[in-house]
């Protein structure tokens, strides 16, 4: 199956705010920010570039098995780097093909070189299931007669 769409849709539909965290700052204040939003990532940032992704697999395998504490760890000794990531125009299929194939769950939006947002595997999959629910009804009308076409 084809799965159509952007990945503007999919920031066009989500919107909401893009929280950043910086490289110097303490993996604790970056995992309660993340707690507080009730979000699973956020992307660091070194002046106005995307370097990486800190997520909560990171904070979990490289600080908590690793024996370290969060306020003494700085966020760029942990993040995911490089960053991967994708622009406005790409397709979800590429999206979901990188974040297979690199094993992660979360994708910077950088259009000319510019952070505009950020999507997870759960927003994709959103997509996903919503485009076959309009495909399904699309095809149940046609059935039916209801659909002119």
């Amino acid at each position: 199956m084809e799965i159509h769409g952007t990945v503007y849709d999919i920031l066009h539909n989500k919107g909401g705010e893009i929280l950043t965290t910086g490289l110097d700052g303490s993996v604790y204040d970056a995992i309660r920010l993340m707690g507080e939003r009730n979000i699973g990532a956020l992307v660091a940032m070194d002046q106005n570039e995307v370097v990486g992704v800190l997520s909560e697999r990171d904070y979990s395998r490289k600080v908590v098995l690793q024996g370290r504490t969060s306020r003494d760890t700085k966020v760029g000794e942990i993040i995911s780097r490089p960053a991967i990531t994708v622009r406005s125009k790409d397709g979800i299929e590429k999206c979901m093909q990188l974040m297979t194939g690199n094993r992660i769950r979360h994708l910077p939006v950088v259009d000319d070189g510019r952070l505009v947002g950020l999507i997870s595997m759960g927003d994709l999959v959103s997509w996903v299931m919503q485009s076959q629910r309009h495909t399904i009804e699309q095809l149940q009308g046609y059935i039916s007669g209801d659909y002119p076409g």
